[in-house]
């Protein structure tokens, strides 16, 4: 007889594919804007100081809070015109969207049946008890928001700095035009799931 197949319990979050879509699209948008800060950030020093040793306490990346006011500070400020304006408005709204996004990510998730249509986390701050509540469509609109920001940060000028970025990397090609060029296995919509019939793959870290 072949071997059972051991029993897996999971836990089931209750959230809509919906809202697992643009929970998944906040967190991922929101990584690649602290990345892109904090890239910005480092850039403006020497590179004598990349040594971690000579860098500000503030670019150990353990508080996001901390780097967002260096990014301020040696960057939005020392941007002039349009682009300044344009930055400046990045960092406002960073600061302000960061409350809902540290509800969404640090809360403890729940719903009642009074309110099916949406989706509360509770956390606890400084000894004060904080509920938000999320619904898709609020969800969606947030996602939005921070997609936006992320443009604004790497393209002040907008599309000018746009295309200028563009010539700089020369030309490109997309994830899935590569798969479907090497022939390597996609899901219905066309992103890679593995590398090409006999190519290895990276082992992960």
């Amino acid at each position: 007889m072949p071997p059972k197949t051991p029993l897996i319990r999971l836990w089931d979050p209750e959230l809509s594919n919906r809202e697992i879509l643009f929970i998944g699209l906040i967190s991922v948008h929101w990584a690649s804007m602290e990345h892109e800060i904090f890239i910005q950030t480092l850039s403006t020093f020497d590179s004598e100081a990349f040594d971690l040793a000579k860098l500000p306490k503030e670019m150990n990346n353990i508080q996001f809070t901390g780097v967002l006011a260096l990014w301020k500070q040696r960057v939005v400020d020392k941007t002039r015109g349009r682009r300044a304006k344009t930055l400046l408005c990045q960092y406002e709204r960073i600061t302000q969207l960061k409350t809902y996004r540290d509800a969404l990510i640090h809360g403890m998730w729940h719903w009642s049946a009074d309110d099916l249509g949406s989706i509360k986390t509770t956390r606890v701050k400084k000894r004060e008890v904080i509920t938000t509540r999320f619904s898709a469509d609020g969800l969606e609109d947030f996602a939005k928001k921070i997609a936006e920001v992320n443009f604004c940060i790497r393209f002040p000028g907008g599309l000018t700095d746009l295309a200028r970025a563009r010539m700089q990397q020369g030309g490109g090609i997309s994830r899935r035009a590569i798969a479907m060029f090497t022939g390597a296995p996609v899901d219905s919509e066309g992103f890679p799931t593995g590398n090409p019939t006999g190519r290895k793959s990276i082992p992960e870290q």
